[in-house]
């Protein structure tokens, strides 16, 4: 699905990234460790389009994505992957469910169709009670379950994670585990995941070690 070849990436004189090769095949779910420094979150943005590479090729089901124009970089990013952060990115004045449904009204769905279907995430999530709720009125781990919805929502071919559980306590990250588990496992869905959590990395497909900007 995704490939990126000799992934380079500097900021002033420290090299972050020196040459990272990756692939990443439909319904896996791939977990990146390492530690604090070593790129890992640089390479997840980079892959996902919302920050160039300063050298190296990316390409999506064989079209080399690194190249486009941003314009043409956001409508991907839309259509094709979805996004979970450590810290939730809810907009305060938006309910859960106008949360959820944000992205697919970027990508020009009509408001009542990503209504129903932010719903009935939201109701396969166990939300279905809060949707109405705002951030400020959801418990840590509701809040991350909306993220994930949002991240759903236009049925991306991959998720990409950074830090998913970071903020969440164990309970509540354990859930997180099998929820991602859960999502590969019904609907094929394809993850790359950073994380310092060792559970969540030991259940994935596979888990890739990053030192010093290059996979070890």
């Amino acid at each position: 699905m995704l490939r990126a070849n000799d992934i380079q990436k500097c900021y002033g004189n420290v090299q972050v990234l020196r040459g990272v090769d990756i692939e990443i095949q439909a319904g896996e779910l791939i977990s990146i460790v390492g530690a604090s420094g070593a790129g890992k979150s640089t390479l997840l943005h980079i892959l996902g389009t919302l920050d160039q590479p300063d050298g190296g090729a990316i390409y999506f089901k064989g079209d080399r994505i690194d190249q486009w124009s941003p314009k043409k970089m956001a409508a991907f990013r839309n259509r094709h992957l979805g996004f979970i952060f450590q810290f939730h990115h809810l907009l305060p004045e938006f309910s859960a469910l106008e949360n959820v449904c944000i992205p697919a009204w970027i990508g020009g769905e009509k408001k009542s169709a990503a209504e129903k279907r932010g719903a009935g995430l939201l109701e396969e999530l166990g939300l279905s009670h809060r949707m109405n709720h705002k951030p400020s009125q959801l418990s840590g781990g509701e809040q991350q379950r909306v993220a994930v919805a949002r991240a759903l929502i236009n049925k991306p071919d991959l998720i990409l994670a950074d830090e998913p559980t970071g903020n969440l306590d164990s309970q509540n990250a354990r859930e997180m585990q099998r929820l991602f588990l859960e999502l590969r496992d019904r609907y094929n869905q394809t993850f790359l995941i950073v994380t310092h959590n060792e559970e969540l990395a030991a259940l994935g497909n596979r888990t890739l070690l990053m030192k010093d900007g290059l996979m070890a």
